[in-house]
């Protein structure tokens, strides 16, 4: 039962975000969904620090001062695998007019969510990664630590989840397709972390490589997408605030709920 809310939580963030459309009138501010983007950020730099590369690292020690190869190798390998998504997933990102990756006749909306649903699965790795290595029992993984990072990652969902249906909705989608199409966005978060657990048996030797894996993974998208469209449009410094209130509160519910 545990495990099963523990993979569900990112999933309910991003569907009480994504129900928004209903309550919210007109669209969203930009200020007010750069402040969200930043928020979202700085979960995920924290989340990808406290919750994967350091545990990546503890778990090396055995290795002395060649510990953080695990972490390196993993992480490069998750820029790599978002990198390739990137390239071979037609997707289209907020504000944007031309699509990415190989050309298609998709709608546009069907483009966006694509966009949300590709940085969706790292997060569904790294909750499904840090729950396998808690069932290992041969980790220092606590059930509160796994469900530390799995209640970040459903906090930082919920303002992705409006920001994704909050749009669609503006650009003539109705509000209950705008909110299936947000929650569907989400819901590839649950299967890759199902997923991960199923695998578990194979996973845990290579567990540090894997934690870091699912950092590089959602550090891509962070960089990649989340920072910029924060950025984007009149100068302000917003994102910045939000970016440190997201760090800040990750940093504290892993230290305080992962301890």
């Amino acid at each position: 039962m545990q495990l099963a809310a523990g993979l569900l939580l990112p999933f309910i963030g991003t569907t009480l975000g994504s129900a928004c459309v209903f309550f919210m009138k007109g669209q969203m501010k930009p200020l007010i969904q750069k402040i969200l983007l930043g928020f979202a950020s700085g979960v995920m730099v924290a989340a990808s620090v406290w919750s994967l590369l350091i545990p990546s690292m503890e778990m090396s020690e055995n290795m002395g001062k060649y510990a953080f190869i695990p972490a390196a190798a993993g992480f490069l390998l998750g820029i790599f695998f978002l990198l390739m998504m990137d390239q071979a997933v037609p997707h289209l990102h907020m504000g944007a007019e031309k699509s990415e990756g190989p050309k298609c006749s998709l709608k546009k909306t069907t483009m966006l969510v694509l966009a949300v649903t590709l940085h969706n699965i790292p997060e569904g790795m790294a909750v499904g990664v840090v729950f396998a290595g808690m069932l290992s029992r041969n980790t220092e993984i606590t059930m509160a630590g796994a469900f530390a990072l799995s209640i970040g990652i459903a906090i930082q969902n919920f303002p992705e989840g409006a920001i994704i249906s909050m749009p669609l909705k503006s650009e003539g989608t109705g509000k209950g397709k705008a909110f299936l199409y947000g929650m569907l966005s989400g819901a590839v978060e649950p299967v890759a972390a199902g997923i991960t657990i199923l695998l578990a048996g194979f996973i845990t030797p290579v567990l540090p490589y894997l934690l870091s894996f699912a950092a590089g993974a959602m550090l891509y998208v962070v960089v990649e997408e989340l920072i910029p469209e924060a950025s984007e449009g009149e100068h302000s410094n917003i994102g910045t605030i939000g970016f440190a209130a997201g760090f800040v509160l990750m940093m504290i519910l892993d230290v305080a709920l992962g301890s």
